[in-house]
């Protein structure tokens, strides 16, 4: 269980996120929708302490320390809680000049001692479970390549198996297809959702369209200029909803249809 309380974020004068709370249960995929700068981008680095909150409460069961308060971590604590809650950034963050196998094996720096981490030396064990991982993204085929010369839904997806390897029990992905074409945008969702089912990690995504979100999501949370506006179901999500989330902008809500179809399908099948 990860739960929030009045978690909020001023940066001077604006109030990006402003008081939210909500839970999520262990395994859930969680979907968090809305405009350009609602808040979900913070929100989602505060959760992983890449942004310290102005106020409010995170707690997790996974957070190192017998009260789980992931805003009192310090050191290694924090550390452990962000091998715990890996996140997926929109511009993927790998080394360009490193192959895809050295990008993934960076997920196990922090549990090797500084000198072995400065050297890289990663052991049979942490190489085969990079490898393992690969395969499950479907980029084996690639692993000697260097970063730099793959596709952006390839780059995602090695981002998508460094954070794996570092075996977390939360996901953040911040708006990962925001910048892929149709195709590879529905790739990836579909392996951010095959590993949601089938290693019960929870996985917490902002989400710029309401299709991709319905379409992946057991649950959504619709943010509005930093508060929260809608939590539910998906099928709850109806149009006047939608109008307050986007603040009317209808044309801010709709992706293209063909990958709207065609990833419902991939997910009924699943």
């Amino acid at each position: 269980m990860l739960r929030i309380e009045g978690l909020s974020k001023d940066f001077g004068t604006v109030n990006a996120v402003s008081g939210v709370s909500f839970d999520v249960p262990g395994g859930q995929m969680l979907g968090i929708i809305g405009r350009s700068g609602a808040g979900k981008s913070t929100l989602l680095r505060m959760i992983n302490r890449l942004v310290e909150p102005t106020s409010g409460r995170i707690m997790s069961e996974h957070a190192p320390g017998p009260e789980g308060d992931v805003r009192a971590l310090r050191d290694r604590d924090l550390n452990l809680w962000r091998r715990k809650c890996a996140m997926v950034f929109q511009q993927f963050n790998l080394v360009p000049r490193l192959d895809v196998l050295t990008n993934v094996l960076m997920g196990r720096l922090s549990y090797q001692p500084t000198a072995r981490s400065l050297l890289k030396m990663f052991s049979v064990q942490e190489r085969a479970l990079a490898l393992m991982t690969l395969d499950r993204v479907e980029m084996s085929p690639y692993i000697l390549k260097r970063a730099d010369t793959l596709s952006g839904g390839q780059q995602q997806r090695v981002a998508i198996a460094r954070a794996l390897v570092q075996e977390p029990r939360i996901l953040l992905a911040d708006e990962p297809i925001a910048s892929l074409d149709p195709r590879s945008a529905e790739r990836v969702m579909q392996i951010l959702r095959t590993i949601n089912r089938e290693d019960g990690i929870t996985v917490i995504c902002n989400l710029h369209t309401i299709d991709t979100a319905r379409a992946f999501c057991d649950r959504l949370i619709g943010i509005r200029m930093g508060k929260i506006v809608f939590d539910g179901a998906p099928a709850a999500l109806g149009k006047s909803t939608i109008q307050e989330i986007y603040g009317g902008v209808a044309g801010e809500a709709e992706v293209d249809e063909n990958f709207t179809s065609t990833a419902l399908r991939g997910t009924q099948a699943g």
